[in-house]
This record gives C-alpha cells, sequence and structure tokens, in this order.
C-alpha cells in the first residue's frame, strides 16, 4: 500500500521519540549520579540551533530526573503501551492536518468526528446521540447547562441576565457529587451560589449515597412556588466516593414531569459497554446528557472526555458551543478515533471486563476476613469497592449491636468514629505503600467516615493491576488486621497505666494512629515558664532517644510533621503480646533517671560555683591574717628582706582542698602530715533503672514471656535451694570456685567428724538433765 512519506516519517519519528524517552532502564544510576550536572542549569539559546536527538534527551533528563522522589510517574510512563502511542500520535496528525487546505481538511474532520460519534453511541447503548469533545471533564456539563439556558430562556440571546433575574434558574447536584462542582459551574455560567440546590441522599431508607428523591420532588415543587424556574439535575451512576448510582429511572420521571434536563455522569457508566448491565446503570441510556471518561477508563493518554446528548435545534447547539464551525475544532477527536481502531470493540470490553473481575475478587476475598465491613451497592457488578476496618465488640462495650448489613455503621461515640478514621487512613495509606499497583487510595466519606477505596477502573489501565495484585492486597489486609485490633484494644489499656504512672501525663491524640502519645512531666521548682519549657523539651528528647536505643518492635518518634503535640512520645502500632505496664514502667522510670541526672549535673554546677565564690573569700582572709602575722615593716621590700635575714619567719602551711562530693572547702593538713591524699567520701552512685528484666535469648523487650510467671517463680527457687544445699555441702574455709584438693578433703573430714561428735555429746547430755535455759543461751552465744 501506498503510504504519504510525511505520515510515515512523523510515526516513525514519534517512535524513535518514544522509545528514547521509555528505554532508561540501564541509564537511571547514570542519570542519577549526573543528576546536578552543568548542562542540566538553564541557559540562552543556541544561535544554530539543537538536533532532534539532543532535544529528547533533554526531555529525557527533565522526566526521569526526580525518579527516586516521584516513582508513581515514571511507572505511570512505562504503562502506556501501544494504545497510548496511538493516542499521542493522534495529537501529531491533528498539528499535521491542520494546515491541508480548507476543504480538504473540513471533509476529514467530518469523517473522523461522525465515526468517532457512532462508535461511541453503540458502544454505550445511547442512540441518536451527538458528541462534545472536552479537555476539562467539567467543561461538557458546562456547554450542557448553556444550551438549557437558551432552550428554556427564549430571549436568552437578546436580553442575556435581564431574563434570568425575572426568573431564577435552579441546578440541582446531589449532596455526594464531586466537591467543587456547582461552585464552579456558578462561576463559569455568572450565576449566583443561590441558583445552585444540594440535595441531600438517603438516611432513612435505601443507600447513604442515593439521591433522596421525595425530598427533591418538594424542592421542585417548592422552587417553583416561589417564581424560580427548575432547569437541570445532575445525578450520579457512581458516586465519586462510594461508586453508587442514583435512583435513574425516577429521577428521570420526575424531571418530565417538571421539564428538567437530566445529566448523569460517573465511573460506572462504563459498565454500559459490557453484555451484562444492571438495571440501574441502564436506566441512564434515557437520560439527555452523560459524560464518558475514556482515558481513565482504556489507559489512554491525552484523550479528551465525551458528553454525549441528545437535541434537535443544531443553531441552539452551536450558540451554547456544543458544535462549532471551525474544523480545527473537531480534531480534538482524532486521538480517540485512532485509539478506538487501535483497541477495537473487543478491546474496549475486555479492559472494562477486566476491571470489573478485579472489583469482584477484592470482593470476595473481603466476605471472608473479620473486622472489615463493605460499602457495595450491587455486589454482582460493582466497579467500585470501598471497605473499612471496624471492630464490633470493643472492651469498654460488651453490650450485643444489631446485625448490621452489607453498608458500613459509622460508630456511635464520637471518640471511636475518630479512632476509626485515623486507623482507616493508616491502614489505606499502608496498602498504597505495599502495593502499589492496586491503586487503593483513602476516600473521606459523609457517614461512613475514612474509608480505603478500590476503583480499577480509574487505575488498573495505567497502574496494569492484574489478580496477582489484587490477592498481595489481600495477604496484606490479613497482616494489618491483628496489628489494628491490638493496638485498639491496648490503648485503653495504656492509658489507664500512663495516667496511674506518677510523672507521667496522657495527651489524648485522636489523630495518631497508635498506641498512644505520652509525655514524661518536668517537676518545676519555681521556675519560669520559658526555662520550664526548654527543660521538659530536654528531657522528652533524651527520652525519645534511650527508648529507641531500646531492642524492641515498637517505633517511637515525635509525632506528625504538623499539628502534633510537641514535647511527647508517640508510640506507634503493637502487636498482641505487648506488656503494656513494663512498657509503661520502662518509660516512667528512663524519664527519672534522665531527670536525676539533669538535677545532678546542675546541683554540681551550683555547688561548685559556691565553692569558688567561698575558696576566694577564704584565700583573701588568709591573706589578711599572713599579712598581720608578718607584720607591717616586712611587707616593705628592701626592710622586708633585711629582716627576714636576721629573723627569719617561719609560717606553719595553710591550704584548701575543694570536696567536690561534699560541696565543701577542707583543709590540707591532714596532707601534710600523713604525706598522702585522702580519698574522702564515696561520691553517691549514678541513678540508673532497675526495671531491664531479665528475657528469653532472641526475645525484645516489652514482650510477654511465654513461660507463666508461677513456672517461672517455681523454678528458680528450686534452683535457689539447689545452690544452698551446695554451698552447705562446701567447707567453711573454701571460697566459691575453689577446688579442693587431697589435704583439704581430709580436714573436711575431721571437721565433719568433730562436730558429729560435739552433737552427740550435747544429746546425751540433753536426754540424762533437763534443759536448761542459761546453758543453751551460753551455748549459743558460743556458737
Amino acid at each position: 500500500k501506498m503510504v504519504d512519506p510525511t505520515l510515515a516519517e512523523m510515526g516513525k519519528n514519534l517512535n524513535e521519540a518514544m522509545k528514547m524517552l521509555e528505554d532508561n532502564q540501564r541509564k537511571v544510576e547514570e542519570e542519577n549520579e549526573k543528576k546536578y550536572a552543568r548542562k542540566d542549569i538553564p541557559g540562552p539559546l543556541q544561535g544554530s540551533g539543537q538536533d532532534m536527538v539532543s532535544i529528547l534527551q533533554l526531555v529525557q533528563n527533565l522526566i526521569h530526573g526526580e525518579e527516586e522522589e516521584e516513582t508513581s510517574q515514571s511507572y505511570r510512563l512505562q504503562n502506556v503501551g501501544e494504545q497510548g502511542h496511538m493516542a499521542l500520535l493522534g495529537h501529531s496528525l491533528a498539528a499535521y492536518i491542520s494546515v491541508l487546505d480548507r476543504e480538504r481538511l473540513r471533509k476529514l474532520t467530518t469523517r473522523i468526528l461522525s465515526d468517532t460519534t457512532l462508535w461511541l453511541c453503540r458502544l454505550f447503548r445511547y442512540e441518536n446521540g451527538s458528541a462534545y469533545y472536552h479537555e476539562d471533564d467539567r467543561e461538557g456539563l458546562l456547554k450542557i447547562c448553556r444550551l438549557v439556558i437558551h432552550t428554556r430562556y427564549e430571549d436568552y440571546t437578546l436580553e442575556g441576565f435581564n431574563v434570568l433575574c425575572a426568573k431564577q434558574p435552579v441546578i440541582y447536584i446531589s449532596s455526594a457529587a464531586r466537591a467543587g462542582l456547582g461552585q464552579a459551574l456558578c462561576n463559569q455560567l455568572g450565576l449566583p451560589l443561590s441558583c445552585m440546590c444540594r440535595v441531600p441522599c438517603n438516611t432513612m431508607f435505601g443507600s447513604q449515597h442515593q439521591m433522596d428523591v421525595a425530598l427533591l420532588d418538594r424542592l421542585i415543587k417548592d422552587d417553583v412556588e416561589f417564581g424560580k424556574l427548575p432547569l437541570l439535575l445532575v445525578a450520579n451512576a457512581g458516586t465519586p466516593g462510594a461508586g453508587h448510582t442514583d435512583k435513574l429511572g425516577r429521577l428521570k420521571e420526575l424531571c418530565e414531569q417538571h421539564k428538567m434536563w437530566l445529566h448523569v455522569e460517573g465511573v460506572n457508566l462504563a459498565t454500559l459497554a459490557l453484555g451484562y448491565v444492571s438495571s440501574s446503570v441502564l436506566a441512564a441510556t434515557k437520560c439527555d446528557s452523560m459524560t464518558l471518561t475514556l482515558g481513565s477508563w482504556l489507559g489512554l493518554p491525552a484523550v479528551p472526555a465525551v458528553t454525549l446528548y441528545r437535541h434537535e435545534d443544531p443553531s441552539l447547539s452551536l450558540a451554547a458551543g456544543l458544535t462549532s464551525s471551525q474544523p480545527v475544532e473537531k480534531l480534538r477527536a482524532l486521538p480517540l478515533w485512532l485509539s478506538l481502531q487501535y483497541l477495537g470493540h473487543d478491546g474496549i470490553v475486555e479492559r472494562i471486563k477486566h476491571a470489573s473481575q478485579l472489583s469482584q475478587r477484592l470482593l470476595e476475598n473481603l466476605k471472608n476476613l473479620d473486622f472489615i465491613k463493605t460499602s457495595v451497592e450491587d455486589e454482582l457488578s460493582s466497579p467500585v469497592v470501598v471497605f473499612k476496618f471496624f471492630q464490633e465488640y470493643s472492651n469498654r462495650d460488651q453490650t450485643s449491636h444489631a446485625a448490621q448489613a452489607s453498608t458500613i455503621q459509622h460508630p456511635i461515640i464520637s471518640n471511636e468514629g475518630h479512632i476509626y478514621d485515623t486507623f482507616n487512613q493508616w491502614l489505606g495509606e499502608q496498602l498504597a505503600q505495599l502495593v502499589p499497583a492496586s491503586g487503593v487510595d483513602v476516600v473521606e466519606l459523609e457517614d461512613e467516615g475514612t474509608c480505603v477505596r478500590f476503583s480499577p477502573l480509574m487505575t488498573s489501565a495505567v497502574l496494569g493491576t492484574e489478580i496477582q495484585d489484587i490477592d498481595q492486597l489481600v495477604d496484606c489486609l490479613k497482616m494489618k488486621i491483628p496489628v489494628l485490633t491490638s493496638t485498639l484494644q491496648l490503648r485503653e489499656e495504656f492509658e489507664q497505666e500512663v495516667r496511674r504512672t506518677v510523672g507521667l501525663l496522657y495527651i489524648e491524640d485522636l489523630g495518631w494512629p497508635g498506641l498512644g502519645v505520652v509525655r514524661y512531666n518536668y517537676h518545676s521548682d519555681g521556675k519560669n515558664d520559658d526555662k520550664q519549657e526548654k527543660e521538659l523539651e530536654k528531657i522528652n528528647t533524651e527520652l525519645l532517644k534511650k527508648l529507641n536505643e531500646l531492642e524492641s518492635d515498637l517505633t517511637f518518634s515525635l509525632g506528625p510533621e504538623f499539628g502534633g503535640q510537641k514535647n511527647c512520645v508517640y508510640i506507634g502500632m503493637v502487636t498482641e503480646d505487648l506488656d503494656v505496664s513494663e512498657l509503661v514502667e520502662t518509660i516512667a522510670a528512663t524519664g527519672r533517671e534522665i531527670e536525676e541526672n539533669s538535677r545532678l549535673l546542675e546541683n554540681m554546677t551550683e555547688v561548685v560555683r559556691k565553692g569558688i565564690q567561698e575558696a576566694q573569700l577564704q584565700l583573701q582572709k588568709a591573706n589578711e591574717e599572713r599579712l598581720l602575722e608578718e607584720g607591717l615593716l616586712r611587707q616593705i621590700p628592701v626592710v622586708g628582706s633585711v629582716l627576714n635575714w636576721f629573723s627569719p619567719f617561719q609560717a606553719s602551711p595553710k591550704g584548701r582542698t575543694f570536696n567536690l562530693t561534699a560541696g565543701s572547702l577542707e583543709s590540707t593538713e591532714s596532707m601534710y602530715v600523713s604525706k598522702a591524699q585522702g580519698t574522702g567520701s564515696t561520691p553517691p552512685p549514678t541513678p540508673t533503672s532497675s526495671l531491664a528484666k531479665q528475657r528469653l535469648p532472641g526475645q525484645k523487650a516489652f514482650k510477654r514471656s511465654l513461660r507463666s510467671s508461677d513456672g517461672l517463680s517455681e523454678t528458680s527457687s528450686i534452683s535457689h535451694c539447689d545452690e544452698l544445699d551446695k554451698l552447705d555441702q562446701r567447707p567453711p574455709n573454701l571460697s566459691p570456685g575453689q577446688e579442693q584438693g587431697p589435704l583439704e578433703m581430709e580436714r573436711a573430714e575431721e571437721q565433719k567428724e568433730v562436730a558429729q561428735a560435739k552433737t552427740d555429746t550435747e544429746d546425751m547430755d540433753s536426754d540424762k538433765s533437763p534443759p536448761d535455759c542459761t546453758k543453751v543461751e551460753d551455748q549459743a552465744s558460743q556458737r
């Protein structure tokens, strides 16, 4: 077949460029070493220019220069694939096609636009629809709102905002919609926020994320009575948080009754391409418009979103911006046109089906796990799985709970709710870090709190998620559940132990995922707050350092970088074999040891300072006494020398020594008499912690021993008695560890015979005569 040389060269250049950008695995280390090379410093443009290879090499350095810090972006680039190359080629072709002559450009863009629209309408079961291609996924809804305004306000083109003031339009959005959507629409349309009405979701019946249809009906009737015009309703086929679908059939009937436009968006719209579609999602095919985000569903980079709609008046669509007379505007569909042809119908369906199978695989495994609650609307075909860690029976409340359905029930007690939110936040971050290919993230829901969400339709095509990744995710979840349960059970015990311990202060931080937060209280002696705060910071910093030096499985830290308490020790997740009492006792003892050492050093510094002052006073006094004793004449230089020559003055040496232990000045006369320096009193021992319990070989700190305490005490008592028997059998003159020679053994035998004879004699005397108290006392004293 004949191929345009320009198109062939463009495809060849694109393949070479993508190969150069992606094939950098062998040069990662070299690029990291040259991260701050001089060639990366921006400079002026070269006069003669650079070739394409040099420019692409610079782009590669910019992409992979921060690879260690931004691993997720590099991972996404490695999974672009050939279908992504087709989408990128579409952008290059669009730039090339735009330079064609006007008539040829019009025919080509019309064909591309009509083909793409026809394929999408057939693929997603949307008959007789038109398509609008846009970069921002909110732009399609914005154009639909303008179309509805032009349709419902006949004089809007001439009168503008005057007709809107006469009859204010109202746009209804579910409270479960994505954040900021209503405000963005009002800002772009130039409408006040009062034109936006948020419809609450069901609170008594049905799903917690479905729009309340009865309440919506009342809101519409109230707005009509106040002279407002109900304009448009935005419904969800898969809420951004939990992936639930509104009652689209009833909402469509309500919109027809009040002549409103129904727009649907959500991730569940992707399942319309499958062979089996749930009735709730299938009702979306009857709506007035829907927005599809094919880029994330199929893993296609830089392809536009599509808004399918039905409207009979082309002039109003042109006025609203849904269609354009400019051929270049129609080239937005070119990347999608190429990608859809490359994947084909079966390839598109297979990708969406694979994502649904991943959700079902995870949901089946979650049903068999304890302490895991799921929030799934349709378990048979739900593409979004939301779950959280939740313990139904806590230690503090053993009362029976009502039977719960598959939906998550938020804890009644507010503190418990905050704790569960914190634990699930930690769980989601751990799972995302351990299994990055799963694409799980943390989501905040209004009723359930913090949950972990798995939405493969939004992530699997880009990350390349497979079944083994789901199995690995479940295995990691099984390892984290015992840690969460044990930490939750031991939190209260830790709090009670800390509150009972003198010197420790329990800090209640509901946002910390761990055992708890503790602070060692510094006992101030009338000091100002600034100095006390510095001492407190010094002691707790040293305490944290000492705890981290212990051989244990616990993690001690200063807490989160932002929002954490100061001068505290944060303890992370723990296991069930933790000895809480030993942990708290060790923290208190270590804190006291640090405080006593600090006070000892401070007191010694004060003692030395006072001792120096006292020594200066005594030296001054000694000089004055020496002057009085020697006389005034001896102080005159010439006279004093002559007088000392005729009559030498004999002065007794008087010295002083400073005792650091006693903190006092002492005389040195004893040194001159004994010709030796005295040792003085023994300094007090440095305070140390006596809580280092004996542990078995290989056993880490703060772990409960596998043996029972009774067994240990019994064993220790038996071994102690055996040791005493051995000491009794050793001769009295033999020290421990000294061996007995032949001579010592003979002497020991003789001593035993003499002692036995004395004992027999005393027994015979005691049998002949009654015991005398004085005689017994004398024998006792002799012994």
